[in-house]
């Protein structure tokens, strides 16, 4: 059992923590949440002796083996292996007194020694060591190349690693997930989910945190709040605690209309039912969630585009890449309704097609024809480094808009928590996440009708991101999103596409079922896969269901133009009910919206008008009810017809 009781942290002249309590029992999974600079580093510095508290007490048990994630590496000639294993400090001890005995002839000291390897796995560590580069995305052939070979991001891995190797009764990892791809990212989950330990873990990755932890400390108005559950339940129970105070509740009403009003929106957007039924329930979830955010200080939206159009872009036959093509072939179309996500391995081309969407990189063959009315919005996975350090946030937006009002430059810049001299400060001395965020605020002022984004979540932290997941639900235009972001992925898109083996191809599922098929993937690579040897990369092109035969049965084709029309016939009428479902929907959310704004009448609330707003506000629920029932039965009745053209 850990505890802090009555603890007080202070960084400079600045309270982090005041009078704080939390206890930590053995085992126990926990998520610590906070904005930026709340304090969540410094508590980890504490556990780990590196700060000491200002008041108050900090109680570790004794012999307690405690392992943490380094956040910087400097390089090194060793080699990645031997970081790795120097992790496990235990290990590293026997090794080198073992040496010191056989050089010395000590034939006893020899025996225990080999005795104590024995009862810390001692002979196991190599392979220890590359399954966990493995699952970290490190190539076998990298194992042996030196620290100082790698770029930041892979250094990052090496250090993750290295706290893993580390034998522990107690874990602290700080944004582990920061430089994962997806693929390491689903590994790291089912690691820690076997890990017998207890974790302390602070991620801005909700989806991450949902499969993991089974507690979250939250930092709140410099105190320390325990929740029970993983990040789903501690919004609901944060919801219910907030939208108790009667000073939010104003606020709290306000922010469900906007919520209300999303999932109205695109309740019917999706393009597949199996994708808009998580689509619909997180969106409706967040109805209820809401409250958990009130004080969040990021509130903006995306401008709608001044022009657009129906055809924004499209790519026929198209083949990108640098000096080859790395990927060929590739139809693809936006219209001004289109929500794509892009999956793929790391390196599969991803990135290089957002480039080339975004006209950064110019095809190698194919036919690109563009709308005259084409507003691209950019955001690239480095795009905080092609910023203008010197320049302030308010001189970046008026050099992009020389006729910009002063005033409207700061009202926007503070839905994304830029206030007061902050707005006029050189960006220089900004953090990570203040130079993401001004990035994305810079792009949502070009008032774009096409949104190129990857990884934008990089850098922000939770109320951040679930910001940018409303407004992206909001936005009028185009989008094709990568990102590790389960969680934003699953809100934001309509539908999915593989980068993979050289093609673009749709795929037919979920977030989910993609993860399932790269587990797959993962199983028949690791069949023939032995320490030290490279692993298979041959890989199937990914599909939700994938059906292999030895070969194709031959079919008459009168006979397949007979059973074709026999199921055109019997979908017809599952088709026509939901279409008919879609107009109901579309008509009770034009009910709805109009009841709505009727109720957002000050005066109706005057006692001489309660008949009114009793019979309103019945209808109100009415309406709310009968729209429920038919998503419903829109969902329902899309799944038979998905699942039957499917046969």
């Amino acid at each position: 059992m850990i505890s802090l009781n009555n603890a007080r942290l202070m960084r400079g002249e600045h309270t982090l923590l005041d009078s704080a309590s939390i206890t930590i029992h053995k085992g126990q999974k926990t998520g610590v949440i906070g904005r930026n600079g709340s304090g969540k580093s410094s508590l980890f510095a504490c556990l780990t002796g590196q700060i000491a508290l200002d008041a108050g007490d900090l109680f570790i048990p004794d012999g307690l083996r405690c392992a943490w994630m380094k956040q910087e590496t400097a390089g090194s000639g060793r080699t990645a292996l031997d970081y790795v294993i120097d992790g496990d400090e235990r290990y590293r001890q026997i090794e080198s007194r073992l040496a010191s005995a056989e050089d010395s002839n000590d034939g006893h000291a020899i025996a225990n020694l080999h005795n104590e390897l024995d009862k810390i796995d001692g002979y196991s560590v190599q392979v220890r060591a590359e399954q966990l580069l493995s699952g970290l995305g490190f190539a076998v052939d990298s194992f042996q190349q030196p620290v100082s070979a790698f770029s930041g991001g892979w250094r990052v891995r090496l250090n993750l690693a290295a706290a893993l190797m580390a034998p522990s009764d107690l874990l602290l990892l700080d944004e582990p997930t920061n430089h994962l791809d997806l693929e390491a990212t689903i590994w790291l989950e089912q690691w820690l989910n076997r890990y017998q330990g207890t974790l302390l873990l602070i991620s801005h990755d909700r989806s991450f945190l949902d499969k993991v932890i089974d507690h979250v400390v939250s930092f709140e108005q410099n105190n320390l709040f325990m929740y029970k559950g993983n990040f789903t339940a501690y919004e609901i129970q944060r919801a219910e605690r907030m939208a108790q105070l009667q000073a939010a509740a104003e606020k709290q009403m306000r922010r469900k209309a906007e919520i209300e009003d999303f999932v109205r929106r695109f309740r019917a957007k999706a393009s597949k039912a199996k994708q808009a039924q998580s689509r619909l329930k997180e969106l409706s979830r967040m109805e209820d969630i809401a409250p958990a955010h009130i004080d969040s200080p990021f509130r903006f939206s995306f401008f709608a585009p001044d022009k657009t159009a129906n055809d924004l872009l499209s790519f026929k036959k198209v083949s990108i890449g640098f000096d080859t093509p790395l990927v060929q072939g590739i139809n693809l179309k936006l219209h001004d309704t289109t929500r794509i996500g892009l999956l793929g391995f790391n390196g599969a081309g991803k990135s290089t097609l957002l480039k080339t969407l975004a006209e950064q990189l110019p095809v190698l063959d194919g036919e690109v024809v563009a709308s005259k009315h084409l507003r691209i919005g950019y955001f690239a996975q480095h795009q905080v480094d092609v910023i203008d350090m010197k320049a302030s946030p308010t001189t970046l937006i008026q050099r992009a808009d020389p006729g910009a009002r002063e005033q409207e430059i700061r009202n926007f810049l503070g839905g994304f928590d830029f206030r007061g001299d902050r707005v006029s400060e050189p960006i220089i001395n900004f953090s990570g996440g203040e130079k993401a965020r001004l990035a994305l605020a810079l792009i949502v002022w070009q008032k774009p009708n096409v949104l190129l984004l990857d990884e934008p979540t990089n850098h922000l932290d939770l109320e951040m991101r679930h910001a940018l997941t409303v407004a992206l639900q909001g936005f009028e235009g185009a989008l094709v999103l990568v990102s590790h972001d389960r969680h934003l992925m699953n809100n934001t898109v309509d539908e999915f596409f593989t980068v993979h083996h050289g093609r673009v191809t749709p795929f037919e599922g979920d977030l989910d079922d993609y993860a399932r098929w790269m587990q797959e993937q993962g199983k028949i690579a690791a069949a023939d896969f032995q320490p030290g040897t490279q692993k298979s990369s041959d890989a199937s092109t990914p599909k939700a269901t994938e059906r292999k035969s030895a070969a194709a049965p031959v079919v008459d084709k009168k006979e397949a133009r007979k059973q074709a029309a026999n199921q055109r016939e019997q979908l017809a009428p599952l088709r026509r009910e939901v279409r008919t479902l879609e107009k109901t929907m579309d008509k009770l959310s034009a009910e709805l919206s109009t009841l709505e704004d009727r109720l957002g009448d000050a005066t109706l609330y005057d006692d001489s008008r309660r008949d009114e707003l009793t019979e309103l506000l019945r209808q109100q629920g009415y309406c709310k009810a009968e729209l429920s029932q038919a998503e419903e039965s829109w969902l329902e009745k899309s799944t038979q017809l998905e699942e039957l053209s499917s046969e």
